[in-house]
């Protein structure tokens, strides 16, 4: 499922990445890869806020599309 849609306060595994290289790369900077864990604290028009290893980030709605949990 696209991270938008997935539950709020619940720990999640990044399965799949569909972006081009820069943003890829851009997201793995952040702690963003394949199997890393993202726990979601809020979803407020369009806009995710997340919990990333020890940080918090705000992902914008086509990013937060693109990024694939389980």
């Amino acid at each position: 499922m696209p991270l938008i849609v997935a539950p709020i306060n619940q720990e999640v595994k990044v399965i799949k990445i569909l972006t081009d290289e820069k943003i890829k790369k851009y997201l793995e900077s952040l702690g963003i890869t394949v199997n890393s864990k993202i726990t979601i604290l809020s979803i407020c028009g369009g806009n995710v806020i997340c919990i990333v290893k020890d940080g918090r980030l705000a992902l914008d709605r086509n990013i937060a599309t693109k990024i694939f949990v389980a």
